[in-house]
């Protein structure tokens, strides 16, 4: 018969869980902080996706997407704080966001992950989500 402990006793510990969030496994803030920097290095020479920015200054957007995936993969809530829910299908429709804006964003953020070195596996799950976002956001055929 197995013996219970007596409340005095400590209860043995329970192995280890793995608490490391992607955010913290692929680098942090600098990681995130990196690869908007550089996807948002190529929107702002892109004739098409320029204009879908009607601020002049692309730093916001760019705050902004930096925000959002810090909190989306586990860091911070900042973005969240700041701007309530997401709501990105809702943020994005007043602009026309088809195949070719869709295929510009993705090739622009495509450098960006690349630039960022991560482990395949890392890589591999930070891009189905963007390729994932990226689709869901087309509202043009």
């Amino acid at each position: 018969m197995s013996r219970q402990p007596s409340p005095a006793e400590p209860t043995p510990p329970s192995p280890a869980r793995p608490t490391e969030s992607f955010f913290e496994a692929v680098g942090g803030e600098e990681t995130f902080s990196r690869l908007v920097a550089h996807f948002y290095e190529g929107v702002a020479a892109d004739p098409v996706l320029r204009p879908l920015y009607p601020e002049e200054d692309l730093g916001p957007a760019e705050e902004r997407l930096r925000l959002f995936l810090i909190q989306y993969w586990g860091g911070p809530s900042t973005y969240g704080d700041r701007r309530g829910h997401p709501r990105l299908r809702m943020r994005h429709a007043p602009f026309a966001i088809g195949p070719v804006e869709r295929d510009a964003w993705l090739a622009h953020m495509r450098a960006a992950v690349d630039s960022l070195g991560l482990p395949a596996d890392k890589e591999e799950t930070l891009w189905g989500y963007l390729v994932y976002a990226a689709n869901s956001m087309q509202n043009r055929p």
